[in-house]
């Protein structure tokens, strides 16, 4: 009998130390969690004065270094990660991208430090996207500026080059602070759509700068040259396509 009370006494000692040590101290704080909510469709008249002044300091007539990069890839899309300007994919579904990047230097003691151009193209979208980084950010201030249109059930990439898309999203990274957007936005369901004309000259702005870069990096010859060589726009092309997973269903080839 007395040795089975002291296994059971130091059981209970041992699961009391347990408890204790799974416990706060007293006087620990619980972190606090800060969450921004961006409001991409009526933005504050302190955030326009900011994206216009951004989409201000963007050289109207870039000249650049002689260091550039073209690429070009094909990249599986996650259907949990919603990508802005594109439709969101079905759980079971699989999708390809095909995308074209190319990346240009500025001169040293220029503002920006470089700037990326991208074109991506799945079986439901087109889309288009402007990056410029600012070379040496200081605290609360910018970072880079993106810009990005898109386009869907569009024919081919050349079509959509070939015209003037208008801007559906731009946005400001900061240093140190919450991102500044402004984004197209059509309304949900039983809402009204929001009155965005307040904003158009922020949109015509950014749609000005997209198509001088668009020309000034020849985006427009380049871009269906390095797609055609994956395929894309050929009859061969089997790269953009939406797969249903096993047991889920059929195979669909646009």
């Amino acid at each position: 009998m007395f040795p089975d009370k002291i296994l059971i006494v130091t059981a209970a000692i041992a699961m009391a130390a347990v408890a204790s040590a799974q416990q706060p101290p007293a006087n620990a704080q619980t972190p606090q969690v800060k969450v921004n909510v961006l409001n991409v469709c009526t933005p504050s008249a302190d955030e326009q004065k900011e994206l216009s002044s951004a989409l201000a300091k963007v050289p109207a007539k870039p000249a650049f270094g002689t260091d550039f990069e073209v690429s070009r890839g094909r990249s599986t899309l996650d259907p949990n990660t919603p990508i802005p300007g594109m439709q969101s994919l079905p759980a079971s579904a699989v999708s390809t991208a095909d995308w074209v990047r190319v990346r240009r230097e500025f001169p040293d003691g220029t503002l920006f430090s470089n700037v990326q151009y991208s074109f991506s193209v799945d079986s439901k979208n087109m889309v288009e996207t402007l990056v410029l980084r600012v070379r040496e950010p200081k605290p609360n201030d910018l970072m880079q500026v993106s810009i990005e249109d898109s386009a869907s059930a569009v024919a081919s990439a050349t079509a959509m080059l070939s015209s003037s898309t208008p801007v559906s999203r731009v946005k400001l990274e900061r240093f140190g602070k919450s991102s500044v957007v402004l984004a197209r936005c059509t309304g949900a369901e039983g809402n009204p759509v929001a009155d965005q004309s307040a904003y158009e000259p922020i949109f015509h702005a950014a749609s000005s700068i997209m198509e001088r870069y668009r020309d000034t990096l020849g985006a427009r010859k380049m871009v269906p040259q390095e797609l055609a060589r994956l395929g894309v726009g050929t009859s061969t092309r089997s790269s953009t396509r939406t797969v249903t997973k096993a047991g889920a269903g059929s195979k669909k080839n646009p």
